[in-house]
């Protein structure tokens, strides 16, 4: 069970990569994005997928773009991700 979500994390995690590289470089390709970020292609092309699935990147001619959606994920990401550590940390065993 804990296997799936460290999965999930760590997915999570290359999709905010992407997603911070996007908003860094933008208009950015794919191409542009892996030699960047130092992943295979296929992976940025999923994590793409799914960020513009999600409303947080958008295509154009040029390449990917963000959204005001990714700025207002990023303005409170830091809260978030606060958020989920507690959640996380109440969960442990004491003692």
């Amino acid at each position: 069970m804990l296997e799936k979500m460290k999965d999930e994390i760590e997915l999570v995690s290359r999709h905010l990569e992407v997603a911070r590289a996007v908003a860094d470089h933008e208009p950015i390709g794919i191409m542009k994005l892996s030699e960047l970020l130092d992943l295979p292609s296929h992976r940025i092309r999923y994590s793409l997928h799914v960020l513009e699935q999600l409303g947080y990147i958008r295509a154009s001619p040029d390449g990917a773009m963000v959204t005001a959606r990714t700025v207002e994920l990023f303005a409170h990401l830091n809260d978030d991700l606060d958020e989920l550590v507690r959640l996380l940390e109440g969960m442990k065993r004491s003692g």
